[in-house]
């Protein structure tokens, strides 16, 4: 698109007094970058991945309030992770990490890996037993 086109639509980024840095045309048909402050297409689409991101948190709160799964799970989807990158960060394979979503099994870990998990997502491990208080 040409240097001028570039859309300013409203968004996030433009309540927050910044702007995104993206590629156009000037008048010589050279590429050069250009700012721009929100494309509603890009808006909505970033929007509605949020909404469907908050709303795995709360159900994932709901199943460990619920006793169906364990704290872990909980945390790995507010801090935007999927079972591979959490197994990574925590140094297990995927299959230990997914088994520790087992309340029961989670109810018996030791200090020593409850401590991994917490140091990966930030918090004690009292946060990590218990997240009625969790955002």
């Amino acid at each position: 698109m040409k240097k001028s086109e570039v859309p300013q639509d409203k968004s996030n980024l433009e309540s927050a007094n910044l702007r995104e840095l993206c590629y156009a045309v000037d008048e010589n048909g050279e590429y050069t970058t250009a700012h721009t402050t929100g494309w509603d297409p890009k808006t909505i689409a970033l929007n509605n991945a949020i909404e469907e991101i908050n709303q795995r948190v709360e159900e994932a709160k709901n199943r460990v309030l619920n006793n169906q799964t364990s704290p872990i799970e909980y945390y790995m989807e507010l801090h935007k992770m999927d079972l591979p990158i959490l197994a990574s960060y925590v140094g297990l394979w995927k299959w230990r990490v997914k088994r520790h979503f087992k309340p029961k099994v989670f109810n018996k870990l030791s200090n020593k890996l409850l401590q991994k998990y917490a140091d990966v997502f930030e918090i004690s491990i009292d946060q990590l037993k218990n997240i009625e208080h969790a955002n």
